[in-house]
């Protein structure tokens, strides 16, 4: 809301009483009569009721950066916002000319105060991993409660009466459900999900994905829809000329011909009438005419006796008709070989209109019907493709250039534009794809240029339908709903409309990821599971109702950040699963023990060592896993499903069994000398055997497939556990500490003997299967 605030011009010019006033933009009221001219920041929504060639920046209400020409004219029906040309917005930006207007609206009226009512009525969610996250607890406490109760009054049923009093007192019995409980519960378990997706974040601003929510970064393993922005996102926001129509033929600006005159007046055309320049990479002036001068680079303009600013001081401008919105043209005169000649470039209908004459190759002669037709058709070809185009000419005059004169013209040809996609556009579409995620194309442009590019890149297939703002507004949601899979490509939309599909393909149960970079993108960047907003091009008020902002505004990076989600989501999964199969076996022992009515198996500080210490060390290893490619050959999961699926169980029982075995093996083994030196044999057990595990839980694979050193974090948490347990059992004094007593080197030998033979027995059968499969 402060960015919004932030957008508003300071001071408005009005007339009000027939006097022109200055006041603070906050003052204007409907019904003012404000004066526009370039620089201004438009202080309220308004009717424009004289326009002298006003141009205006509507990219932060309508995502498109290209200048909107006004004009002071009647529209009839329903109109989308970008279309509007007789009307102004509050917070966007005169670039050219001037106008009167008549206030509107202003406030939370205007359009960009829909836009901040949309974002205050857009709530958030909460992630998938933490409504799994929330399920799980609630199941696992209320197992573990029920398992302590019943370990409770076991412990004081054995507790019978003798003639020398109770056999165990309710004390002990309550501090051994007390043990199973610490034993249960994964007390490291919301630090170490933290960590991990603190890690994750890390990883993908390194891939300039910015993460605002630390919740949100396992979300993106669940995205299943992106609606991605065309403009700059999957487009390189760089008009670029593809072809130009002279002499009867298209050709790349790198082929054409500067020894015929035709080809060498174009180019001309192109540098002189044309007020932009190229400082480098940033362009000064309208974006269109900066494409001419790079096509005048690419097709050989020092071959015509210098560069581009060295050509303009050569012939100067001698005078002018600027462009003008209402006719579509901008023409100059200038000095070429010694005659007077005035330049124009414009739009088709408008230019072709006052052509009398054609040049192809070195002469001139009358325009025909069939040059028109030729003309016309290749223009529609170019329109089909998504191009934009302009339209050139020129003609030898001394007389004064005004706008009865400004006819007459010797026709050259046609520059095709285009707005290329990204060359990683296609691929990461592509990987979506594979991944089973659905792309999809939310722009303000045309229709036609919107999905020529969606087609090009793969978003849109011939079978795929584009659509635009209006006629989805004309939509119910059951026709919507009907037709939704089969929309690619949404044209000219509105901030509502772009809620509208969110909820649409959320109602379906998916987890939408929205990119967006004006203001108008805001409230359903907000309203997506996934806002991300652009990092370059984008608004401040964008960036604040996203999750992630990407900091090369590109699509690409979207579809890294989604195989680090699902990456991060499998290595909280694989964390988990390594925490809970370890405590299983602890609960199994301790369940045993209980059962035979044998001494503790743990005391309460070995459980804690354990699931604090050697546990924690292991699952953060595990987290910090690499991601691969295969990641992005699954369909994205459920968010509804839970962590306690059938596999997870069925995986979590046979290690949790795997290692109770090998550590009550160690506690009778112990036994045989007394109960300190089981309890001490099977705590050591049960810690190595945990260590031991952490590479069982790195992935579904074997050692030998993923390589053992393809995450030195676990060798790392290895060691550091391996240490922190030799120092407890081997360092007389913290005997006492941690409950532990000294063994013999044949007890020491046992406990490393069984707490790596659940690793080595699993490994096994793993290197068998793969060895099978792969046979």
């Amino acid at each position: 809301m402060e960015a919004l605030k932030a957008l508003s011009s300071p001071h408005a010019k009005v007339i009000r009483d027939g006097v022109k006033k200055e006041v603070l933009s906050k003052e204007v009221v409907p019904g003012d009569i404000l004066l526009l001219e370039a620089g201004d920041l438009v202080a309220a929504d308004g009717r424009i009721l004289e326009n002298a060639s006003l141009q205006v920046n509507e990219s932060a209400l309508t995502g498109e950066s290209a200048n909107v020409d006004k004009r002071d004219t009647d529209m009839e029906g329903e109109v989308p916002l970008g279309d509007r040309v007789n009307s102004v917005y509050s917070g966007t930006l005169v670039t050219y000319g001037r106008a009167t207007v008549l206030v509107t609206a202003t406030g939370m009226v205007s359009e960009m105060g829909k836009i901040a009512a949309l974002m205050n009525a857009t709530k958030e969610k909460k992630t998938p991993l933490q409504v799994s996250l929330d399920d799980f607890s609630k199941k696992l406490a209320v197992m573990i409660l029920i398992i302590c109760g019943i370990v409770f009054g076991l412990r004081l049923w054995q507790a019978v009466p003798f003639e020398n009093g109770w056999q165990m007192p309710v004390l002990d019995s309550l501090m051994f459900a007390v043990a199973l409980a610490v034993a249960a519960i994964p007390e490291a378990l919301s630090s170490i999900v933290t960590i991990v997706q603190a890690m994750g974040t890390r990883k993908m601003a390194q891939d300039n994905a910015i993460m605002k929510d630390l919740k949100a970064v396992e979300s993106l393993g669940c995205v299943s829809v992106i609606c991605s922005d065309k403009t700059g996102t999957l487009t390189q926001n760089k008009m670029t000329v593809l072809d130009v129509y002279v002499d009867g033929r298209c050709v790349e600006p790198q082929a054409m011909d500067l020894m015929k005159p035709s080809q060498r007046k174009l180019l001309y055309t192109a540098v002189l009438d044309n007020d932009a320049a190229l400082d480098g990479d940033t362009v000064i002036g309208d974006p269109t005419e900066a494409c001419l001068l790079v096509m005048a680079d690419k097709a050989g303009v020092t071959r015509l006796g210098g560069t581009v600013e060295e050509l303009r001081r050569m012939y100067p401008r001698t005078a002018e008709l600027p462009f003008d919105s209402d006719r579509k043209l901008m023409s100059s005169r200038y000095t070429l070989d010694g005659e007077s000649i005035v330049l124009t470039k414009g739009a088709l209908d408008v230019l072709l209109a006052r052509c009398v004459s054609i040049a192809v190759g070195d002469t001139v002669r009358p325009i025909t019907d069939d040059d028109r037709a030729a003309i016309l058709s290749q223009n529609e070809r170019f329109s089909e493709n998504g191009l934009r185009v302009l339209s050139f000419a020129y003609k030898l005059s001394d007389g004064e250039l005004t706008l009865e004169t400004e006819t007459a013209f010797t026709f050259l040809g046609l520059v095709s534009m285009v707005d290329p996609p990204r060359e990683e556009s296609k691929d990461a579409v592509a990987d979506a794809i594979s991944a089973g995620i659905k792309p999809i194309m939310i722009t303000g442009d045309h229709a036609v240029t919107a999905k020529a590019i969606a087609m090009q890149i793969g978003i849109c297939t011939e079978k795929d339908l584009a659509i635009t703002g209006p006629a989805l507004d004309a939509m119910t949601d059951e026709e919507l709903d009907r037709d939704l899979e089969s929309i690619a490509v949404y044209a000219r939309v509105s901030p509502e409309n772009k809620i509208r599909i969110v909820e649409a393909w959320q109602r379906r149960g998916h987890i939408v990821a929205m990119t967006g970079d004006g203001v108008n993108d805001a409230p359903a960047l907000k309203k997506a599971d996934i806002g991300v907003a652009m990092g370059i091009t984008g608004t401040e008020v964008s960036k604040d109702a996203a999750s992630m902002i990407l900091s090369d505004d590109n699509f690409a990076t979207i579809i890294k950040a989604v195989e680090n989600g699902r990456n991060v989501y499998r290595n909280i999964l694989n964390a988990i699963r390594f925490l809970l199969s370890g405590n299983l076996a602890a609960i199994l022992v301790v369940l045993m023990c209980s059962f035979c009515a044998l001494p503790m198996p743990f005391a309460p500080v070995h459980l804690l060592f354990i699931n604090l210490l050697t546990d924690s060390l292991p699952a953060l290893a595990i987290g910090m896993e690499p991601s691969d490619r295969m990641l992005l050959k699954n369909k994205p999961r459920n968010k509804d499903e839970g962590i306690l699926t059938a596999s997870f169980v069925r995986d979590m029982v046979l290690y949790g069994v795997l290692i109770a075995v090998a550590t009550a093996g160690a506690f009778f083994i112990g036994l045989q000398v007394d109960a300190a030196s089981a309890a001490t044999m099977a705590f050591a057990t049960l810690s190595l055997a945990r260590l031991f595990h952490g590479f069982n839980c790195r992935s579904p694979r074997s050692l030998a497939a993923i390589g053992i050193r393809s995450n030195l974090w676990s060798l790392g948490a290895l060691a550091a556990g391996i240490l922190l347990l030799a120092l407890v059992l081997f360092v007389p004094f913290l005997h006492g500490l941690f409950e532990v007593s000294a063994l013999t080197g044949f007890h020491y030998g046992m406990i490393a003997l069984l707490g790596i033979a659940p690793t080595l027995l699993v490994q096994l059968c793993r290197m068998i299967l793969e060895l099978r499969h792969s046979r």
